[in-house]
């Protein structure tokens, strides 16, 4: 356990600067996450703008189908793309979060040795 007052005030601090540390990468995370979710969302109105202008200039049956063909597998592949960055996004996010955090549970396993 803890030899002397010396060692709890460490381990304390220790203990406040991870929290400090991990509060500020869940911070920076969520902003950028945030900041992503944003962009995706103003790029998918613009796509759907001008779907349906496409749309909307198709001159025949033939025109409409390809188009909507298009732009359903465009709209796939979007999707899949953010899904992807997304998740990439919050395991970055919980790896971050944590970090700090692993070190003070191993200096705490370490002071119960």
């Amino acid at each position: 356990m803890f030899k002397n007052i010396e060692d709890i005030q460490a381990f304390s601090k220790d203990q406040i600067d991870a929290a400090t540390a991990a509060a500020s990468a869940l911070t920076k995370s969520v902003q950028q996450i945030a900041t992503e979710a944003a962009d995706f969302s103003k790029k998918t109105f613009e796509t759907q703008s001008a779907y349906v202008e496409k749309l909307i200039g198709s001159k025949s049956v033939d025109s409409v189908i390809q188009v909507q063909q298009d732009h359903a597998k465009a709209s796939y592949e979007t999707l899949v793309a953010q899904a992807t960055k997304m998740g990439e996004l919050y395991t970055g996010l919980a790896k971050e979060a944590f970090k700090p955090v692993e070190a003070v549970v191993a200096k705490a396993t370490a002071f119960t040795k």
